[in-house]
């Protein structure tokens, strides 16, 4: 987004910049229903959505689609905005604009949220901001917690749900070559090379076996039955089931060492 000059068809060089007199009065006059202050109110504070949705320019969407919801923000800050109080239209319009946003995003995020993780999020999300103009600094897990009574275990759940998914593909890290994706950093320690030739291998081993030994390994290890258990519903001793157990799990073992080596 850094140094496009055009979005949704406006020249981004030339867009109006209103002085803090300027503001306050058309603001008042915005407020007792004047719609040329409204509409130059809107214009003259685009930087403003330009600077908001800048902080969004790594989800993936487009820049037009962003500016356009921005300006959505802004025209629901400027129609709520209180000129009497003492404070500055910046101050109240950037959360307003970036409330809009991550709506956005929320609502049309390629993952699907439960409603109830979203509307905690949401509320997580206006905490932030509040704190953020409070205390002049991110607040942490432990203050948004503490602001809305809620465990810290859901304010972080509901701020990951919300977050823009990653793609394995996204570069991280480039030195002129081939960038450094996100899938060169991330290694699968369950579904290796070694995992899987285990894997087939073991399979192949218990199928190798009598129907006996398979139908009493299945009840002792899928099932968790205990010996006495399989024993009875396979109709032999206990004695029989430990040593036909012992018999299959060698056999097997053999079979997979064999194999390996």
């Amino acid at each position: 987004m850094q140094g496009k000059v055009e979005i949704c068809g406006v020249n981004t060089a030339r867009l109006k910049v209103l002085s803090q007199k300027e503001m306050d009065e058309l603001l008042v006059r915005a407020k007792q229903g004047d719609e040329n202050a409204r509409q130059t109110l809107i214009e003259g504070n685009l930087r403003l959505v330009l600077s908001v949705i800048q902080r969004f320019d790594k989800r993936g969407e487009s820049p037009d689609d962003l500016f356009q919801v921005g300006c959505i923000g802004l025209i629901k800050a400027i129609s709520n905005f209180d000129p009497g109080k003492q404070v500055r239209f910046s101050t109240y319009g950037v959360p307003m604009i970036a409330g809009e946003v991550r709506r956005y995003l929320r609502d049309n995020s390629a993952i699907r949220v439960s409603r109830s993780i979203r509307d905690v999020a949401y509320r997580v999300l206006q905490c932030k901001e509040a704190l953020l103009l409070k205390l002049g600094r991110e607040p942490t897990l432990e203050e948004i917690s503490k602001e809305l009574n809620l465990p810290a275990e859901d304010v972080s759940e509901a701020l990951d749900a919300v977050c823009a998914p990653v793609s394995l593909y996204d570069p991280v890290y480039s030195d002129g070559g081939d960038p450094l994706t996100v899938m060169d950093q991330v290694r699968d320690t369950k579904n290796t090379d070694e995992n899987w030739m285990e894997l087939i291998t073991l399979r192949e081993a218990f199928q190798a076996l009598g129907q006996r030994e398979k139908q009493i390994l299945s009840l002792r290890f899928y099932d968790g039955k205990t010996q006495m258990e399989v024993a009875g519903l396979v109709g032999i001793s206990q004695a029989q089931v430990s040593r036909l157990e012992k018999s299959a799990i060698n056999a097997m073992r053999k079979s997979v060492s064999v194999t390996i080596n």
